[in-house]
């Protein structure tokens, strides 16, 4: 992909998303003038850089798009579902084609416009009582003197007039000037005709630019000119000079091995601290106490500004859940209609920031908790009344920071799970006892085993076990934890708890059988003294702790290690608690983790330094959540 169509496909798909956002706003805000004209531009802004990238298909859809907003606008149309929905349409299909373009298909390779996306826009268009003009509209004559006036005025210069004083010539030369020029009111799209070549000298400042217009490629038929937008509007070209010097766009590979070096170089910067705590504790004199004086205060800023430049580094990957929650509102749109349910999504906390990391991989887990909410939390309206709910339910998705953690939650104001009926289901499918003794907690957490589900037919959204399976294996993918509090007849809220940021972790430093091991300390829930002796049930030991009956495991024998002598036990917050013991705990720190990605060790998912600079095993997450078993 070349830089202009990458450079393109990434401002679009930013421009798509902000009108799928519009779009649902208008929805419920029909008379939002900001709205109708941001969707408006949006559209314009898209079909301009398609066109003069000859994307005959994306042109065509925004083209139709832009009839029915620029009637919208008039008011000759009113905003109805039938315009909402088929706005909606066009508006995926161009997000479609930009995604695969940015897949790297070849411009030429897009599909056109579909016949049936066609038809929805034009019967959008025609469902006003006045008259819109036609798709398939001739484009008006444009004289070579506004072709002249507008390139001097803007400072630019015609080479040969011959090209554009031609009165049989279909092309529109003033639409195609102001695409490449910027102009922000350019509204007209070019018409077949065959390929030829402007040259066009920009303003002094400026280098030398040659435009190539090739209207032999597929285009969309005109569109009437519009009124300009207002001016306190916003317009994608506007954008892009008023952010060009602000921000720039970056590899995100790039970031990620400057991060690595920034991490480096604090775990470097702490080793020679250490190293220099040891030196000090020698007697020097003289030039010797001088330099050891200088050498500590170089160091200590060394040590400072590698702290900054990790710090900023980190800030970099940071990015708003905002970008991840954009996507939501059309999914419970169309998949409650789907259901014949009505619901209305509510987003907080849009704003917070997480590792890009994690919103790239939270997408699917969102989903699949969004679609069992509407399809097994969400009562139908008949049955919503019975209870004395409002028959439009409500769907919380809500995000806040707290203390080193984002907090994400997916909230419904539903049936509720009922733990006997979950209880039941896991009975009969064989993950649980007959006189096995669960609480409800216990209960609900049986909903993320794979294969489990308590819907009899599988449907097309949900009731095959997959889903909340997916959810737990990317939440703890990412050291996060998943809590669920559910209360019949009244909904159901589930919280994610996640890092907020991946590449540096906090770590209990912990000793066992003689090798040096870290544990996350999210998962640390307290450190405990062990006894002489522990108590046993059904012959597993066991240690009564604060009102608790803790399973307790050995983390050197699990982990492969000869059995040591264990003198301390730390207690894991898993789904059910447990305590590990150790030979000893070394204390805590926030360490860079390299993931093991050529060795595969039981127990163990990567690698760190401590600042001593002594190698650490660190103990997979998922082992621990999973009782310390392989």
């Amino acid at each position: 992909m070349d830089d202009m169509l990458k450079d393109f496909v990434i401002e679009a798909l930013e421009l798509s998303n902000d009108v799928e956002d519009r779009l649902l706003q208008l929805e419920r805000r029909p008379d939002d003038p900001e709205a109708i004209n941001a969707v408006f531009r949006s559209f314009h802004t898209i079909k301009g850089g398609a066109g003069f990238l000859n994307l005959s298909g994306m042109v065509s859809a925004c083209h139709l798009t832009e009839n029915l907003f620029d009637a919208i606008r008039t008011g000759t149309v009113k905003v109805t579902p039938l315009a909402i929905d088929a706005a909606l349409q066009a508006s995926g299909f161009v997000a479609d084609l930009l995604h695969q373009l940015n897949a790297g298909v070849a411009p030429e390779e897009l599909p056109e416009m579909p016949v049936a996306l066609e038809q929805a826009l034009t019967a959008a268009v025609n469902g006003s009582a006045v008259a819109v003009p036609s798709a398939v509209a001739a484009t008006p004559a444009v004289s070579l003197a506004e072709v002249v006036e507008a390139v001097t005025d803007s400072g630019w210069e015609i080479f040969d007039q011959a090209y554009v004083s031609d009165p049989a010539d279909p092309v529109d030369w003033l639409a195609y000037f102001r695409a490449v020029s910027g102009s922000a009111d350019m509204v007209q799209a070019p018409a077949p005709a065959p390929a030829k070549s402007v040259d066009v000298a920009p303003p002094p400042s400026s280098p030398a630019k040659t435009v190539t217009a090739d209207p032999a490629a597929p285009a969309a038929p005109a569109a009437p000119v519009a009124a300009p937008a207002p001016a306190t509007g916003w317009d994608g070209v506007d954008r892009r000079k008023e952010t060009a010097e602000e921000s720039i766009r970056v590899d995100a590979h790039k970031l990620d091995a400057l991060l690595e070096v920034a991490g480096e170089s604090v775990q470097a910067a702490n080793q020679a601290s250490v190293l220099l705590e040891k030196l000090q504790q020698f007697k020097f004199e003289g030039a010797a106490a001088t330099l050891m004086s200088t050498l500590s205060e170089t160091l200590g800023r060394a040590s400072r500004y590698a702290g900054e430049l990790q710090r900023a580094t980190l800030a970099t990957r940071m990015q708003p859940v905002g970008r991840l929650f954009q996507k939501f509102p059309r999914l419970v749109r169309e998949l409650a209609r789907e259901l014949g349910k009505e619901v209305d999504l509510v987003i907080e906390g849009a704003e917070t920031e997480v590792d890009r990391v994690v919103v790239d991989s939270l997408y699917e887990p969102l989903v699949h908790m969004l679609r069992n909410s509407l399809d097994h939390g969400i009562e139908h309206q008949a049955e919503r009344v019975a209870a004395g709910k409002p028959t439009r339910a409500t769907i919380m998705l809500k995000a806040w920071q707290e203390a080193n953690s984002v907090m994400i939650v997916v909230s419904d104001d539903g049936r509720g799970l009922d733990p006997e009926r979950i209880r039941a289901k896991a009975l009969g499918n064989g993950l649980i006892e007959a006189n096995a003794q669960i609480s409800d907690q216990e209960a609900f957490h049986l909903i993320f085993r794979p294969g489990f589900s308590t819907k009899e037919v599988a449907s097309s959204v949900s009731g095959r076990g997959v889903g909340m399976d997916v959810v737990k294996t990317a939440v703890e993918k990412h050291r996060g934890t998943i809590g669920i509090n559910s209360t019949m007849g009244c909904g159901t809220r589930f919280s994610i708890r996640l890092p907020i940021e991946m590449s540096i972790v906090p770590m209990m430093l912990v000793r066992a059988s003689g090798a040096a091991l870290g544990l996350p300390l999210a998962l640390v829930d307290r450190v405990v003294e062990l006894p002489a002796d522990f108590e046993g049930v059904g012959g597993a030991p066991i240690l009564r702790n604060q009102g608790q009956n803790l399973p307790v495991r050995s983390l050197a024998e699990n982990l492969g290690y000869e059995a040591g002598q264990a003198r301390v036990g730390v207690v894991i917050a898993a789904p059910t608690p447990y305590v590990l013991t150790l030979d000893a705990v070394d204390g805590t720190a926030d360490l860079v983790i390299k993931p093991l990605t050529s060795v595969a060790a039981c127990g163990i998912s990567g690698t760190t330094r401590s600042a001593e600079g002594e190698l650490v095993l660190v103990v997979g997450l998922a082992f621990l959540l999973n009782g310390a078993i392989a």
